[in-house]
């Protein structure tokens, strides 16, 4: 087990501006699957002819965490690297989350009960911000990802058979638009654009990188 880090503690300054932007622009509450805006974002955005590919049958529903952790030199966001042996989207860089199981009372419930189980991340260590707009993948995902600030002295146990990595990027590294790229990749015999958010040797891309520039949308200035 490994602490998340030290008990040390941001500029309240720089803390307070994130959390009075977070509980200003984003969701209180999710829309509900069959709600006109559960949907807005999505792989469509860049290829609109996914979206059709992409409802021909019912949406899974999922849920991921955005983790949100306050840093004594600033905010980051805390990202996984999937195990190398998984069949589904293997070493790729996610956020924890997965699909909403029945016995699941609301995605939030279902994205603490996700983090705790990949990454060992005690739900009571998470305080609830709000929610970003519900992301359809290509691959039929209807994702709802719920924005959690995560205390600094909170201890993580990877998962190995899921996880085979947890790091953190800064939060204003992630809000700066420069570094958000156009990317495209053959896929499903066609090239497919994509956001992609190069960070040294990490490659945040597709549903996560998506994400990121929701949570960008959300947050920016209005004239940016």
């Amino acid at each position: 087990m490994t602490d998340l880090a030290a008990p040390q503690v941001l500029d309240p300054s720089a803390l307070d501006a994130f959390l009075e932007r977070a509980r200003a622009r984003l969701r209180p509450e999710p829309p509900g699957p069959h709600d006109d805006t559960s949907n807005p974002r999505g792989d469509h955005d860049l290829e609109p002819d996914v979206l059709e590919a992409a409802l021909a049958r019912p949406p899974r529903l999922a849920a991921v965490l955005v983790p949100v952790v306050p840093r004594d030199d600033g905010v980051s966001v805390l990202f996984t690297l999937r195990s190398a042996h998984l069949r589904d989207h293997s070493g790729q860089i996610a956020f924890p989350g997965g699909k909403i199981d029945p016995g699941d009372p609301s995605p939030l419930a279902a994205a603490l009960r996700e983090a705790q189980e990949e990454i060992g991340l005690d739900p009571a260590a998470v305080t609830p911000l709000g929610y970003l707009d519900p992301y359809l993948s290509g691959t039929g995902f209807l994702v709802t990802p719920v924005v959690g600030l995560v205390a600094p002295d909170a201890s993580l146990a990877l998962n190995p058979h899921e996880v085979a990595e947890a790091f953190e990027v800064p939060l204003d590294f992630l809000m700066d638009v420069a570094n958000h790229a156009l990317h495209s990749r053959e896929w499903r015999g066609r090239q497919r654009r994509y956001y992609a958010i190069p960070f040294g040797e990490r490659y945040i891309w597709g549903v996560t990188a998506g994400i990121v520039r929701n949570l960008y949308d959300r947050l920016r200035d209005v004239d940016e």
